[in-house]
């Protein structure tokens, strides 16, 4: 049975014909109410033909510059009018039934702003998986870690707008930025005890090439919201930075 309601799932892209097809491909056979919009950046690759190619199961396209990640998504979401709303980046997929699960979830707990659900990293290197760090919600262990994963989640999409989506100014921890601003208004997300979605590692990832930035903008996050930056951060954190760093750079 299809869902009563409606998802907007944004796929902001920029050369990842390599992976989009999938990613698409992982929305459109979820068994709910949905409308994809792809936002691609201008890329030079075979993405706009794999887009095309799926012709109006695609609700909306472009493939132009854009501001940037952030502002792409925001502007996907705007074109849509589902009454929940996520993005999966390019290199993302959705595992079968996660958005069915997710609406069963948002409809037994009418007043969490969102949800979230366990996530696989997916390594294109190893082809090896293992689990993302998500955790049952706790607003300590938020500012000590991100323990919720972007691919898995999903938002109410009037409370999206309620705090305007995502902080265009963040290049990196804008997921993380969003769960802080939507938390402190509303209430706290639910958490989904199933495993919902794949994030890719592979060598060209943001998180991969730019993490001292990722941490510093993830330092300034937890700084603004919580009018302090825990200990473990100045302590275990810069470590674990330098050392996936280090790794990166001789892959």
């Amino acid at each position: 049975m299809c869902s009563r309601r409606k998802f907007t799932v944004v796929i902001p892209s920029l050369n990842q014909g390599d992976f989009l097809y999938q990613a698409i491909e992982s929305v459109l056979v979820q068994d709910v109410k949905k409308e994809v919009i792809v936002m691609d950046g201008g890329s030079t690759d075979n993405s706009v033909d794999i887009i095309k190619s799926f012709g109006q199961d695609i609700y909306f396209w472009k493939s132009e510059k854009d501001n940037g990640q952030s502002a792409s998504i925001n502007e996907g979401v705007s074109l849509g009018s589902g009454d929940y709303v996520l993005w999966i980046n390019s290199d993302d997929l959705l595992l079968k039934d996660s958005l069915k699960v997710s609406e069963e979830y948002f409809e037994a707990y009418p007043f969490a702003p969102f949800t979230y659900g366990r996530v696989n990293n997916l390594s294109e290197i190893s082809k090896n998986q293992y689990p993302v760090w998500v955790e049952p919600f706790s607003l300590k262990r938020l500012a000590q870690r991100c323990i919720i994963s972007q691919p898995g989640t999903v938002i109410r999409r009037t409370c999206w707008e309620g705090v305007s989506g995502l902080d265009e100014s963040l290049f990196m921890a804008m997921d993380y930025d969003l769960w802080w601003r939507l938390i402190l208004k509303y209430s706290s997300p639910v958490f989904v005890d199933s495993l919902l979605a794949i994030n890719r590692e592979h060598t060209q990832t943001k998180t991969r090439r730019f993490r001292a930035q990722h941490y510093k903008e993830a330092i300034h996050v937890v700084r603004k919201y919580t009018g302090k930056v825990p200990l473990k951060w100045w302590l275990a954190q810069p470590y674990s930075v330098w050392f996936k760093t280090l790794i990166a750079m001789r892959d």
